[in-house]
């Protein structure tokens, strides 16, 4: 005698319904799922990064040679700016760089800043060096090697 899975039986209401027995589980909503997760994962990975503490090392790389007379604009922890070992004004930083170098714009111009100074006013000089046409800044640090 075989029993028979799936058969008709009679309902509460009278009608007949038929059972089968499955063995699979659906995945799809297990998908879909990992789908969207990974998708916010994605999204919100770049996003997390942007709060992390940066503590530099210093760099133990060769210096690079130094030209003869290599021009420094230094900005000072009060916020004043000098040219070499003059104090100039922001809005006169153009005009004493393009006395230092002789009007080449395409010399390399040393940017030197105390470390009391903040990156927003480290970049605000960055941006006025760029818009008076020096685009080749080098950033000057300490040796690192003992």
């Amino acid at each position: 005698m075989a029993v028979k899975l799936g058969t008709s039986k009679l309902g509460s209401r009278g009608e007949t319904r038929d059972f089968d027995v499955t063995h699979e589980i659906n995945v799809t909503p297990f998908i879909d799922v990992m789908l969207v997760l990974l998708i916010i994962f994605m999204v919100a990975a770049p996003l997390a990064t942007v709060d992390i503490g940066v503590d530099l090392p210093a760099t133990a790389a060769e210096p690079a040679p130094r030209p003869d007379k290599p021009v420094f604009v230094t900005v000072k922890p009060d916020l004043s700016i000098a040219v070499g070992e003059d104090i100039v004004a922001r809005d006169g930083l153009s005009t004493s760089l393009d006395a230092a170098t002789k009007g080449r714009k395409d010399e390399r111009i040393y940017l030197r800043a105390d470390k009391a100074v903040s990156y927003g006013d480290l970049m605000e000089v960055m941006n006025t060096l760029r818009n008076a046409g020096y685009l080749k800044v080098a950033l000057v640090g300490l040796d690192g090697r003992s």
